[in-house]
């Protein structure tokens, strides 16, 4: 009967070794396809298009799981591809950008989510004046932290759903470069 057990509890622990290793190979797969699919111009010929589709400064829906932006923070040495929305799928590839939110590089306040395990890892290293870049069809713009926040010592014990950590970011360069 133990070594029954046993064995079962060992088949389970390979299983669940299994569908964590495919979850992140998944993951990797599909932001690579992202970069690859960013990197093409027929993907900045899309976005670019669907901007100059909107109407009223308000733009057209975009894709889920379409790459938005490209994100660099050289502090963190990170370059990642922004996909369109906050989904299991998405957050698994990379950063996404929460639809509704104003999209990267662009004026009002766009919201970037991703795994603080994974791709925002040593977000705790960025300091106050440290620079951020997105770079979308409509060019690339520099930004620099002026506040950084963390929700985790207040909001954590209340509702630990609500662990957040994020920074505001003030654009330091006004005109987009090439």
């Amino acid at each position: 009967m133990r070594r029954t057990a046993g064995r079962a509890l060992f088949a389970a622990g390979v299983l669940l070794l299994f569908v964590v290793a495919a979850t992140y190979a998944l993951g990797a797969t599909h932001s690579d396809a992202a970069r690859r699919e960013w990197n093409d111009e027929a993907a900045r010929r899309d976005v670019a298009s669907a901007r100059a589709a909107t109407a009223h400064g308000a733009l057209a829906p975009i894709a889920i799981g379409a790459p938005v932006a490209r994100l660099v923070i050289p502090r963190l040495d990170l370059d990642e591809i922004v996909l369109e929305g906050v989904g299991v799928a998405e957050l698994n590839a990379g950063p996404g950008h929460l639809p509704g939110s104003a999209q990267p590089g662009a004026a009002g306040n766009a919201i970037i989510s991703a795994h603080r395990d994974r791709h925002f890892r040593r977000f705790d290293a960025l300091r106050i004046g440290d620079t951020v870049r997105t770079e979308t069809a409509d060019g690339t713009q520099a930004w620099s932290i002026f506040m950084g926040l963390s929700l985790n010592s207040v909001s954590a014990r209340a509702r630990p759903s609500a662990m957040a950590t994020g920074v505001r970011l003030r654009r330091s360069v006004t005109s987009p470069m090439a």
